[in-house]
């Protein structure tokens, strides 16, 4: 038993399970890692923002948008002189990432970045798990090739991705992955 502040009392014996995510969503945990890159001057990554074309508008209020075009990832930017981009996405199963989460114009546009020697990759958050992997595109492009499953099992990521550790700051550390594994000098 635990006394947290106001006597708040909690029973810890049976609640090993969910440390992890403190109410914390994968891509708001990417924009503070990324805060902390740019602060630190370590990496310039931005989030992408999602195109849209305002159809109605009252008072500087959206109220009518579409899409106006697929996005291609959520992120990119500059780290040691290599172009990084790269995708981010949660999942709830517990033993594999659903492929219906990435779209194909997404796969091409992974591929164009990859030919193009940019370093490009997925992170991949199973939230009932607590684990977060960073798969390199090539990797995820490998598998969707040779394949013809429609999610990838938990235990691809763990043979061919790299565990992301939760830190302090950054709390979703995947410059050190990249250090690491990612070709960077």
């Amino acid at each position: 038993m635990i006394t947290y502040p106001n006597n708040i009392k909690k029973n810890t014996k049976y609640k090993e399970k969910e440390y992890g995510n403190r109410g914390m969503t994968l891509e708001a945990e990417l924009n503070d890692s990324n805060k902390y890159y740019l602060e630190n001057n370590i990496a310039v990554i931005y989030k992408k923002p999602t195109p849209i074309k305002v159809v109605k508008q009252i008072n500087e209020k959206i109220v009518k948008a579409y899409f106006e075009k697929p996005s291609t990832t959520d992120y990119n930017g500059l780290y040691k002189g290599k172009y990084v981009d790269f995708e981010a996405k949660e999942t709830k199963n517990t033993t594999s990432f659903p492929l219906k989460n990435i779209h194909n114009h997404q796969i091409k546009h992974m591929e164009q970045i990859t030919k193009h020697n940019g370093i490009c990759f997925v992170i991949i958050r199973f939230t009932k798990l607590n684990k977060t992997y960073l798969l390199f595109a090539k990797d995820l492009i490998k598998f969707i090739n040779t394949n013809k499953r429609k999610s990838i099992p938990l235990e691809y990521f763990q043979n061919n991705a790299y565990l992301i550790k939760d830190k302090l700051m950054p709390k979703v550390d995947y410059i050190d992955i990249l250090n690491k594994y990612g070709g960077i000098q």
